[in-house]
């Protein structure tokens, strides 16, 4: 079956780095991009990031320009969510998920569970 999971979220101060894992199984996604959402609470699901396999094409959201950054390692079958200058604003739960493209959850097929960041003051 096929399966995302996240880890890497944790507690961090204002200014520092996480970065995000992805584990991907049961499916290869050569045909798809991969993609990092987030949610906070009382808030909707909003895009992050997302790189084809290739990396080719890549998208981020202007709220985590030249911060954040997404990248795989083909090796671990694992895609990367380098967050660095991290801000309070950037805490939620982070998702990742599968798909054609887009910036709507709508267009991705497959999500993981999510993993808690939260950035302080």
């Amino acid at each position: 079956q096929v399966q995302l999971v996240e880890s890497g979220g944790g507690l961090v101060q204002a200014g520092g780095s996480l970065r995000l894992s992805c584990a991907v199984s049961g499916r290869t996604f050569n045909d798809r991009l991969m993609a990092w959402f987030r949610q906070a609470p009382g808030n909707e699901r909003e895009f992050v990031a997302a790189r084809s396999w290739s990396g080719l094409r890549t998208i981020y959201a202007d709220s985590v320009k030249g911060r954040f950054a997404i990248s795989r390692d083909n090796a671990k079958n694992t895609v990367y969510l380098q967050m660095n200058s991290l801000k309070p604003e950037d805490t939620a739960v982070y998702y990742c998920a599968a798909g054609r493209g887009g910036v709507g959850a709508h267009d991705y097929d497959y999500w993981g569970q999510g993993t808690q960041v939260t950035v302080s003051s």
